[in-house]
């Protein structure tokens, strides 16, 4: 009943915004003719009416909510025309502002008579902060629309990292990390197929994938197992829980169901012929040298994201390993436990953000909300001798696409 409550709340929210935002439709199509003013209040209205009856629908309808379509594609679009609108009302709020002080200014001034009359006629709304909030707004919603042709837009990003420690033999040694697939929202085999085929071509010694496989139920990665199954390399593929994994954000019938699912989402990832690292560590070999890899599960430091990760039971037995890599789902991890208590951790390899799937990224700027949280949130970290690499994401969840932060595989090479 408390979740319905919200719902409605944001429903009227909505229905507020609607009607403010109307006043900007109508100042900046005030000198238009009758018929075109008819089109144009038409048109705004029928979409409106059209995204508050979705909005109030999808929590009724079982439809809505399994239906990739839908929840890809339609609830991206009613997300993306709300935070239109509330990007326009700022502008909107700016001209308020200059009203507000106008009408005081007049109101105040003595001797002004009966010919000062202080209505809305003498203080019209901007004409040039309508367009622009409505002109914002609209290039926000048209980007994000954009995007969508962005979610399979896979990028190889190549890297050299060097370490004193490194043992010879491991100099060289090609690296392909990838993070986040979230195959419940993938709707097209051939493109996710093509981003297969990306990582094989590098021809990497080593693959390591760190967590987010689904989204929340182990059967959505079923139809892509004959895709991501091709995945190989000479020294392995390893792979690590993501936050997503566990199924924490689904309600499931009974504690058993979740406890299976999460059971079944680890054969998953046998059945893909990869070796699931749950609070452990491998050794991998070289030409008589040694290094550590270690994985562990889920570890976050921010927001309400679960710590399920055992640090302690995968550094364990490693002091003797002069170099180690270590594979953790969330960045935060490194910057709370990894560079406090684990500093003989050389490299450590996340992902989580997906850099929102939405910023700048550009080699001499980089920016998305996304870092008002998250310190270290795509791309390489370095402090002292530590290193961190924060892949962007090979899939994508809620919003079905990218702007900016396109999906990443990233090929490390260690020198």
């Amino acid at each position: 009943m408390r979740h319905s409550n919200i719902w409605w709340v944001f429903a009227v929210v909505m229905v507020v915004l609607d009607f403010y935002v109307f006043q900007a439709v109508k100042t900046v199509s005030i000198n238009t003719s009758e018929r075109t003013k008819n089109i144009i209040f038409y048109s705004y209205w029928s979409v409106s009416a059209a995204t508050l009856l979705c909005f109030i629908l999808f929590p009724q309808v079982q439809a809505f909510q399994t239906s990739k379509f839908f929840r890809n594609y339609v609830f991206a679009i009613l997300f993306g025309l709300l935070i239109a609108k509330v990007i326009a009302i700022v502008f909107f709020l700016i001209d308020d502002g200059r009203r507000g002080v106008l009408w005081t200014i007049k109101k105040a001034m003595p001797g002004s008579g009966s010919q000062l009359r202080i209505d809305e006629q003498q203080i019209p709304r901007s004409v040039f902060l309508s367009w622009l909030g409505l002109g914002v707004g609209s290039t926000l919603f048209g980007t994000l629309l954009y995007g969508f042709s962005n979610k399979y837009n896979y990028q190889v990003q190549k890297i050299q990292l060097a370490f004193d420690n490194l043992p010879a033999a491991f100099k060289g040694l090609k690296i392909v990390h990838i993070s986040d697939i979230h195959s419940g929202s993938f709707q097209d085999t051939k493109a996710v197929a093509h981003g297969v085929d990306l990582i094989m071509q590098q021809q990497a010694d080593l693959i390591l994938f760190t967590g987010d496989l689904v989204n929340d139920r182990h059967d959505e990665i079923l139809e892509y197992i004959p895709v991501f199954n091709r995945l190989a390399a000479p020294m392995g593929v390893y792979s690590t829980l993501g936050n997503h994994d566990y199924g924490d954000y689904v309600k499931w019938d009974t504690l058993e169901a979740k406890t299976t699912n999460l059971e079944l989402l680890k054969k998953a990832h046998k059945d893909l012929g990869w070796r699931l690292l749950m609070n452990e560590h491998v050794v991998l070999e070289k030409n008589n040298d040694k290094i550590a890899l270690l994985g562990i599960e889920n570890w976050g430091a921010k927001g309400n994201f679960a710590k399920y990760g055992k640090m302690a039971d995968a550094h364990k037995d490693t002091n003797h390993y002069p170099f180690k890599i270590l594979m953790s789902h969330d960045p935060s991890h490194w910057d709370a436990e990894v560079k406090k208590l684990y500093t003989d951790v050389d490299l450590t390899l996340a992902g989580h953000t997906h850099g929102m799937q939405f910023g700048v990224d550009l080699p001499f700027f980089k920016f998305s909300p996304v870092q008002w949280m998250y310190k270290q949130w795509a791309g390489l970290y370095e402090d002292g001798k530590q290193k961190l690499y924060v892949n962007r994401g090979f899939g994508f969840i809620g919003y079905p696409g990218r702007v900016g932060i396109l999906p990443e595989i990233t090929v490390i090479e260690l020198v």
